[in-house]
């Protein structure tokens, strides 16, 4: 048997404490636990950020009162509540009967592990997720094989644009897929001489061709 491992980046998670607080630090936010109450009305959450970071800047970077819960020599974890079915990301992926494995922050941009047996799933989350948020991303899709049988996809590059190319040239020359990033979406557009949204316009229409070619769509 063999499944999918997808991370799909959320460059503006909207109100997301957790993306806003990794806006003010200069290391990503790899440590990040949740959990709801017993009556399913509220979610609490925890997130690691390296040791050295501002608790001003971070207190300020987001709306949320966030409540310092333990320093030590590596991090300093903070802790929140929030209402749930507020339209979190991570809910909108969960919804979908898709546990996230690994939640982390960088840059302001939120990206969220998954695992799948079906390729259509990332399609679907990918696309459940642009009706409500903008720059919604594939960084990283791999598949694990048993040792029996693979299957190959032949995919024609043809299909992209010489623009499109050329923007998923860049971000990867760049760094834009590699974590930790080399380059946020603001760092590439500025090199191809574009605004931020019109990256992520060719980027996203680029990744769902891409995307459609593996799934045979």
């Amino acid at each position: 048997m063999s499944g999918f491992r997808a991370t799909v980046v959320v460059d503006d998670p909207m109100d997301c404490p957790i993306a806003d607080a990794s806006s003010t630090t200069d290391e990503p936010i790899t440590s990040v636990t949740r959990s709801s109450t017993s009556t399913g009305e509220t979610v609490v959450e925890e997130f690691g950020v390296a040791d050295g970071s501002s608790p001003e800047a971070i207190d300020a970077g987001t709306e949320a009162e966030l409540t310092p819960i333990q320093t030590n020599e590596r991090e300093d974890i903070y802790r929140f509540e929030r209402d749930a079915g507020a339209g979190c990301a991570c809910e909108i992926v969960e919804q979908t009967g898709t546990p996230i494995s690994a939640v982390r922050a960088q840059n302001g941009s939120l990206l969220l592990t998954f695992r799948t047996l079906e390729l259509d799933v990332v399609s679907d989350i990918v696309g459940d997720l642009r009706t409500q948020f903008d720059g919604v991303l594939v960084e990283d899709l791999t598949q694990d094989h048993d040792d029996e049988s693979t299957d190959p996809v032949i995919v024609d590059r043809e299909l992209l644009t010489t623009r499109q190319r050329e923007i998923l040239e860049t971000a990867h020359e760049l760094g834009y897929f590699e974590y930790p990033k080399g380059a946020n979406a603001t760092d590439v557009a500025e090199e191809l001489d574009i605004a931020r949204s019109t990256f992520t316009e060719h980027l996203a229409a680029a990744q769902t061709k891409l995307l459609n070619a593996l799934l045979e769509k």
